[in-house]
């Protein structure tokens, strides 16, 4: 079969684009850290038979990379306490359950 490569590797440098401010490289570099090779993000795409297909794959790819990395982190949680009539409920069902399983066993011999 005569088939041609139509992979295509697209390369990206973060700490050289100007289309950046620095706090968005700061960001960039320390959330997609694992996937930068000195400062270069490389996206690859061979899922069509088209080289310019996979090229807009690629690019797609890219961008969606950037923006998930330079959108803003979610709310952090903060932790609260159980209400008090929660808690009461919550030791009220304990009780009867204790209770429940106090009633299933043998009689003491006393």
């Amino acid at each position: 079969m005569n088939t041609s490569d139509s992979r295509v590797e697209l390369s990206w440098n973060i700490a050289g684009s100007a289309a950046l401010s620095d706090g968005q490289r700061t960001i960039l570099a320390m959330r997609l850290g694992r996937r930068l090779i000195t400062g270069v993000i490389t996206v690859t795409a061979s899922e069509q038979r088209s080289q310019l297909r996979n090229r807009e794959i690629a690019l797609g790819k890219l961008a969606e990379l950037i923006t998930a990395g330079l959108a803003p982190g979610a709310v952090q949680r903060r932790p609260t306490k159980p209400t008090r009539g929660s808690n009461r409920g919550r030791l009220a069902a304990k009780e009867q359950r204790s209770a429940t399983k106090r009633q299933r066993q043998r009689p003491s011999a006393e």
